[in-house]
């Protein structure tokens, strides 16, 4: 069964990388893609999907703020931070606005991947 996951970036240079890892992966695929916060919660309540990855730092609202508003609309969907201002502070924040699993860019997509498939129960192929 595919898990379909929402790209929130800005940038449209990373959701590109971050949709070709996922799509690379049997069980998962991209069901949309949203530049900012207000634009993430729109694409949320309309596509529904399994997992969010939001950006911290995005124009409108940023990703601490959209988790927020995603978490009470929709508890059951885990929300990775894949951000640049990863720390402590932002952890705490991110942590209190419904974040689940908080992953730097620096470590790649590889890792956001691994984690999107941990907390979707998905099993990733060699």
């Amino acid at each position: 069964m595919q898990k379909s996951i929402l790209i929130v970036d800005d940038n449209t240079a990373i959701r590109s990388v971050v949709r070709c890892c996922f799509e690379s992966q049997d069980g998962l695929q991209i069901c949309g893609e949203a530049v900012n916060g207000r634009d993430a919660i729109e694409k949320a309540q309309q596509l529904k999907p399994d997992l969010i990855v939001l950006d911290f730092s995005m124009p409108l609202m940023n990703g601490i703020q959209a988790a927020s508003m995603l978490s009470r609309l929709m508890p059951s969907v885990p929300l990775i931070l894949f951000t640049m201002h990863a720390g402590a502070v932002l952890e705490s924040d991110a942590r209190s606005a419904g974040i689940t699993i908080i992953v730097s860019k620096d470590q790649g997509p590889e890792v956001l991947v691994s984690q999107a498939q941990t907390l979707l129960g998905v099993s990733s192929v060699s």
